[in-house]
């Protein structure tokens, strides 16, 4: 699992990466801990470090602009934290709000998270046509809010103050838990 934040030297945030992935950058002096784990090390023959929550990369990467988040159904479940849009349990599936019966396309703000049985239970509808409304509103995250984002509430909130201008919203997010949940 990517549970790891990658930052910019310049303290952006880049991307998340896989733990081992992590130590290996911090192991080559291309990154540096930022924030650990609290009491759990990686501990090898010769060397010991803390096991990384967030590193940064020590020289500057420039990255190209991007202006919006590649959708995916992954990330359409990581968005809604695995909560069904429509009653708050758990998540399986992503249900469009515009079934792509009629015309609904693969986007940030037609899709939601959905339990198995309400997807099947609202089919070819609307959710106003199915008599079933969403308990939240699909929106499009950032590029850097996707990326926290796939944190899980527990990392955005161990975040250090400093990593992103959007961190106390997203804290804020996390923290509507579904009432259902």
């Amino acid at each position: 699992m990517r549970d790891t934040l990658v930052l910019n030297a310049s303290f952006e945030p880049l991307s998340t990466v896989t733990l081992n992935r992590a130590v290996v950058l911090v192991l080559q002096d291309k990154a540096v801990v930022e924030q650990a784990r609290p009491g759990l090390r990686v501990r090898a023959a010769a060397v010991e470090i803390p096991v990384p929550r967030v590193i940064r990369l020590c020289r500057y990467v420039r990255v190209p602009f991007r202006r919006q988040a590649p959708w995916s159904r992954r990330g359409v479940l990581v968005r809604d934290q695995h909560r069904c849009a429509y009653c708050g349990k758990r998540a399986t599936t992503v249900d469009h709000v515009v079934p792509r019966a009629q015309g609904g396309r693969d986007t940030w703000l037609n899709t939601v998270a959905s339990c198995a049985m309400d997807n099947h239970r609202k089919a070819d509808r609307t959710p106003e046509e199915a008599g079933m409304p969403l308990l939240r509103q699909p929106f499009e995250p950032t590029p850097a809010d996707a990326m926290l984002l796939a944190l899980g509430r527990d990392g955005v909130a161990a975040l250090p103050d400093g990593v992103s201008p959007a961190r106390a919203q997203l804290r804020a997010w996390g923290s509507l838990a579904f009432s259902a949940a």
